[in-house]
């Protein structure tokens, strides 16, 4: 009887050699559509077990959440006051019995979608790249530490600039209306500002994705290099929902800089591919013929 260490060993050499075989048969990662569809179940499935985690931590955390929630709205000098308990300036208010409970459930998910992003974008990682090349397959933990800093990093800046927009949305009340704000409408403009911010920083690394994937190329990115850049500003305007121009220019500058960092890695990205694989046909004239190689001479030579 084999000894316990030895059997496990080899199961693992003959799964290895088993998942090497799969790979060299499929070596693109192709699959039927009814197997598409239950990876994405899948996936989705996963996502929502890692949204539920952080949710709970959200529910059991709720207290010291809501003060970093509500800090950007607190601190801000309305009318030369700060603080949410000023009547009429800057406090919040609950309209019905319920509302205290969905307000708990809302903090739950910002919650939970800050702390299961490792999860979720691994997990749409995951879905698209069995797509790739198996030669493109090793930027997965590069994509995955990348992914997760940028959008983590955008949630930072949207809540940098909350206090920002706060200051100037509720600075633009007249003296003889009171600010009560609705606990609920607070809460979905941070949740949009969070997500927005987010999303948006997730463009650069779209664009780096499409390249390694051989859809967008340097030269194709360069001739519409402008208009991408007008875009992320066009789409900041958009997706942020304070109307405050500092806000879009702080969103909009941002993405546009990452896409410039993007923009380089896709120049770099393609010099390496030309230097590795040179393209025969590069440098020819529209009238001018390109090379055939023919085989073996000695395969040819009893045509003549």
């Amino acid at each position: 009887m084999a000894k316990l260490p030895g059997a496990i060993q080899g199961a693992r050499i003959v799964g290895e050699k088993f998942v090497h075989a799969q790979r060299q048969q499929n070596p693109e990662g192709r699959m039927p559509l009814m197997d598409h569809i239950r990876e994405l179940r899948n996936r989705v499935v996963k996502m929502a077990l890692g949204l539920g985690a952080g949710m709970i931590v959200g529910f059991v955390f709720f207290a010291p959440i809501w003060n970093v929630i509500d800090r950007p709205l607190c601190t801000a000098v309305i009318r030369g006051q700060t603080g949410c308990k000023t009547l009429g300036v800057n406090q919040l208010a609950l309209d019905g019995p319920l509302d205290p409970f969905y307000l708990r459930v809302k903090v739950a998910v910002i919650a939970g979608v800050i702390l299961s992003s490792p999860v979720w974008l691994y997990q749409i990682w995951a879905f698209i790249a069995p797509g790739l090349y198996a030669r493109e397959k090793k930027w997965s933990y590069i994509f995955l530490g990348t992914a997760v800093p940028l959008f983590l990093g955008g949630v930072t800046l949207a809540y940098w600039s909350l206090g920002r927009s706060m200051h100037y949305l509720l600075g633009l009340t007249p003296g003889t209306v009171a600010n009560v704000i609705s606990v609920d409408q607070y809460m979905s403009f941070v949740m949009a500002m969070l997500l927005a911010f987010g999303i948006a920083f997730e463009v650069p690394l779209l664009i780096v994705m499409l390249n390694l994937a051989g859809i967008l190329t340097h030269e194709r990115f360069r001739k519409w290099r402008r208009v991408m850049i007008f875009g992320v500003f066009l789409i900041a305007g958009m997706a942020n929902p304070s109307p405050d121009p500092i806000t879009m220019l702080i969103l909009g500058g941002g993405c546009a800089a990452l896409v410039e960092v993007a923009e380089f890695i896709v120049w770099s990205n393609d010099r390496r591919r030309a230097r590795l694989h040179p393209d025969p046909y590069a440098g020819l004239a529209d009238d001018q013929l390109s090379p055939i190689e023919l085989g073996d001479t000695d395969d040819t030579s009893r045509f003549n």
